[in-house]
């Protein structure tokens, strides 16, 4: 399928004329610092030709302070410019990230498996940075130039319609290569992109996981991986610089040809009468002013380009299909009971490879299911399932009766809490990670779940207390800690539906006698899916679920499986003589 492009007709109507107003004043702008630089090389057909000759003083004064208003104007004109448009750009530039940063969060989780946050980080923070091309000083200035250039043309006719045509040529010529290479140079900005995003992924993994790097002596991998990831950058780099280099070589002998032609030309016709030194003079200066903004047109193309090739990577994420689809997902749950049922549910990541085959099961407000089974039996493809993060691929999941694909997620969600075997914690202080749910908690509640998850056993000895700073991803704490501050999170929460994944699987023996307590308070009156290999750790549940190869082999409570003697009972005796 080909790549969409964004064109600049669609940048215009999406970017550029919801900002017409401040658009408009930077034109007026530059038309006003274009008008007065035209001052200056019209006032030296006046000097040479009549000042001068004459020796009129008076005149000579007039003419050095129209000169002076003229150049005022022109800083005055362009520091205005910058001030307006690039501020603009820049709170553009910053209105756009937290579009992005908001979509890529709308997305389901399968995307989040199928891409490198580091990558994701790229495209929020550098692919939009182009779009200051745009609004900022890069198209006033593609603008502004063009309206010099063609009065410059206008005025240069007047003088000699012979140099100005002899002129146009090379200018032509310089044109039409223009073109060609803006052309070749757009995908070139899109795949950098892409490299640059790639190579921003992995130095993200690298830095995350430099425990494991230098725990298996890898560095010296990982630095090989890096560098052949910045040596794709560059030899994308190369290409783009070789093509603008063409641009400005080109650019360089075309208008050397166009001003030794001029130089030959203007000399034979003031040698014959034809043209006054003045107007030579006045034709030079205002060659420079038509030609300047034409040899612009390069870098500036090539901004506008690099702009266009980042709105390309930004369009593509945000077309994306949200997980939260607002026209059939229309159900709103104020209050829940937490009455869910499974019923004939099958799910696939990968199309024709079915991890779960028509699973049904029911579980009843209040009450504590368990899933057990060995490792990629699909015990947390279920638990995905019920925390909505996936979507059966057949079948049917009702909440309190009703369909969960056709309820809003947030309305779901508010009433969830998930405990994960290994618990994400943000980089700042225990007190503030607890708090991550309901930041506006009062203290007693804070104290609470302090308690019930017995995180209070541990930060009692800290200095700090609860506000301990963890480090990045909680590194300061050992994975016994980190899990009572992932207990207390969710009891702070109070979510009627609660999924634990493996939440004791990391534990010492200690550790996990306390979080059995806090689990203890932490499931009761709430709907709970517990995931967990130490089968010792949920005896105590309304309803086991032994999962197998996608399907329930058995299920029952833990003195029943018991006596049926099957798997449950195998599993159960072998782990008792370990």
């Amino acid at each position: 399928m080909a790549e969409k492009k964004v064109s600049i007709l669609t940048a215009f109507k999406t970017i550029i004329w919801p900002r017409r107003n401040l658009v408009f004043i930077g034109l007026l702008l530059i038309v006003i610092s274009k008008a007065a630089s035209f001052v200056a090389p019209m006032s030296l057909k006046y000097l040479m030709d009549d000042i001068i000759p004459n020796k009129d003083i008076d005149f000579l004064k007039l003419l050095v302070g129209a000169v002076i208003l003229a150049i005022t104007v022109q800083a005055v004109t362009s520091f205005l410019l910058t001030k307006i448009l690039s501020v603009q750009a820049q709170y553009l530039i910053s209105e756009l990230r937290a579009q992005v940063q908001k979509k890529v969060l709308s997305l389901p989780i399968r995307f989040f498996d199928n891409t490198k946050s580091g990558a994701l980080v790229s495209r929020i923070m550098t692919d939009v940075e182009g779009v200051r091309n745009l609004i900022g000083t890069g198209l006033v200035q593609l603008v502004g130039g063009s309206i010099t250039a063609i009065v410059s043309l206008v005025l240069l006719l007047n003088i000699s319609w012979q140099m100005t045509l002899f002129t146009l040529i090379p200018l032509a010529i310089f044109a039409f290569i223009a073109l060609k290479a803006f052309k070749v140079i757009r995908p070139i900005f899109r795949n950098r992109g892409k490299i640059n995003a790639e190579v921003t992924g992995r130095l993200t993994e690298t830095l995350g996981g430099v425990r494991v790097i230098k725990g298996f002596n890898a560095e010296k991998q990982e630095n090989k991986v890096f560098e052949l990831g910045v040596q794709k950058l560059f030899q994308n780099v190369k290409k783009s610089l070789t093509a603008t280099a063409f641009m400005t070589s080109s650019s360089t002998f075309l208008l050397g040809i166009a001003t030794t032609g001029v130089m030959g030309m203007g000399g034979y016709e003031i040698m014959f009468k034809e043209l006054t030194v003045g107007e030579f003079l006045t034709f030079t200066f205002l060659l420079g002013l038509m030609i300047a903004p034409i040899v612009q047109m390069s870098n500036i193309g090539s901004q506008l380009t690099e702009a266009l090739a980042g709105l390309d990577r930004t369009e593509e994420l945000m077309n994306m299909v949200p997980e939260s689809d607002e026209e059939n997902r229309t159900i709103l749950l104020d209050d829940i009971k937490g009455d869910i049922v499974f019923k004939n549910v099958s799910f696939a990541y990968e199309e024709d490879k079915e991890v779960l085959h028509e699973i049904n099961f029911s579980v009843t407000p209040g009450s504590v299911v368990a899933l057990v089974g060995s490792s990629g039996s699909g015990k947390s493809t279920i638990a995905g399932l019920a925390a909505t993060f996936l979507n059966p691929q057949s079948g049917t999941i009702t909440i309190d009766g009703q369909d969960v694909s056709k309820v809003q997620l947030s309305s779901y969600r508010q009433h969830l809490g998930v405990v994960l075997q290994d618990e994400f914690l943000f980089e700042g202080s225990i007190r503030e990670n607890i708090l991550f749910p309901r930041p506006n908690a009062t203290e007693t509640e804070l104290a609470k779940a302090v308690k019930a998850a017995y995180v209070d056993e541990f930060t009692d000895r800290f200095e700090e207390g609860l506000d301990t700073l963890i480090g990045e991803r909680g590194v300061k704490l050992s994975g016994g800690q980190r899990q009572r501050i992932a207990i207390a999170r969710a009891v702070l929460a109070d979510p009627k539906i609660l999924i634990l994944d493996e939440a004791t699987s990391n534990l010492d023996t200690e550790s996990e006698a306390l979080i059995q307590k806090s689990l203890a308070t932490l499931t009761e009156g709430r709907t709970t899916f517990v995931i967990a290999h130490r089968l010792s750790t949920i005896r105590k549940a309304d309803q086991i679920l032994v999962i197998e190869s996608g399907q329930i082999a058995e299920r029952g409570t833990h003195d029943e499986l018991i006596a049926k003697e099957g798997r449950y009972f195998n599993l159960f005796t072998y782990q008792a003589r370990i």
